[in-house]
């Protein structure tokens, strides 16, 4: 299966252009496109029609980072009869602020069950960490696959989170919740369990807490009592346990694209500002396997580039 995490850069520069007038002034693509000499952020109604090109139809799975509402529906429209969508607006669990969708395609998944927490210390309502730019939560929702026998049914657990931007301990105790969550569904369930999104964590240096709790650099943090109890999991399964990113998991000559995947609009070749702070990460306990890793680029020929930040594909294998 082929999935993929995008950071969409929210909806700022809101207009009442609808995705009917966009697809309407898709220019002939047998005429050279034009640069249009714009620089920076354009707004979501001219950057939609590149997400959804950019995304073609060989994916089975999108999970979204900073999607408001008009985002998610207007991707709803774009992909298709075939996608369907769970997630919720992290200010109220309903329909305020940023989203985390995850989109998949019915055709090949039956969506068995979804939930949302908040990445806070408490963990079940809508709440802010402390000292946080933001509230940030975590979409899950647990898949199986369609089109074989019911005995050769693969059943997994997808995540798609966006950690703070401002709070390294937000990003930690994050990280902390993401690795507990992950830790029992790999033990009760015993399926393979994935986390996708945007850390805002590098792999290393002072913002590096998040990946480096996940990947098992570093020791989590204590995580909220309720918490751990709703997802209590045997004691001594699956010692070690943590997450592995995939990047490093694909076979090198497969893993391709850019290393940096947040470019702020600016585009970017060779070193020098923007970072890696976009990932997928799967099980540690095992049941998959990564056979490519992509990080494209997503500037076009007119100057529009699709986001601030770079989607992340792989393409996994269920054992």
């Amino acid at each position: 299966m082929r999935v993929v995490s995008w950071n969409l850069r929210f909806d700022s520069q809101p207009d009442a252009i609808d995705v009917e007038d966009s697809l309407k002034n898709i220019p002939d693509p047998l005429e050279a496109p034009k640069f249009m000499g714009k620089k920076g952020e354009q707004p979501w109604s001219i950057r939609r029609i590149r997400v959804a090109q950019e995304l073609g139809s060989n994916i089975v799975i999108a999970a979204f980072q900073e999607a408001l509402k008009r985002q998610v529906t207007d991707l709803a429209k774009l992909l298709g009869d075939e996608w369907e969508w769970v997630g919720v607006g992290r200010d109220d669990g309903r329909e305020g602020g940023e989203y985390g969708p995850i989109f998949y395609n019915k055709c090949h998944f039956e969506l068995l069950e979804w939930d949302t927490f908040w990445l806070s210390e408490t963990p079940f309502t809508p709440s802010r960490y402390p000292g946080a730019g933001s509230y940030r939560i975590a979409t899950v929702a647990r898949f199986a696959t369609k089109g074989n026998p019911d005995a050769d049914k693969k059943c997994f657990t997808f995540i798609n989170t966006h950690l703070d931007e401002r709070s390294e301990d937000q990003r930690k105790l994050g990280a902390s919740l993401l690795l507990h969550r992950c830790h029992y569904e790999a033990s009760v369930r015993k399926e393979p369990v994935f986390v996708v999104g945007d850390f805002n964590s590098e792999q290393e240096g002072r913002d590096s807490g998040a990946y480096r709790v996940l990947t098992g650099a570093d020791s989590p943090v204590a995580v909220p009592a309720e918490f751990r109890a709703k997802f209590e999991f045997p004691p001594g399964s699956h010692p070690h346990f943590k997450m592995l990113d995939l990047r490093a998991e694909t076979p090198r000559v497969n893993v391709t694209g850019f290393f940096r995947t947040f470019t702020g609009f600016i585009e970017r070749l060779g070193w020098g500002g923007g970072g890696r702070i976009d990932y997928i990460l799967g099980s540690s306990a095992g049941g998959w396997s990564s056979n490519r890793y992509e990080t494209p680029n997503v500037t076009y020929d007119d100057g529009v580039m699709a986001s601030d930040h770079r989607p992340v594909y792989a393409t996994i294998r269920l054992d």
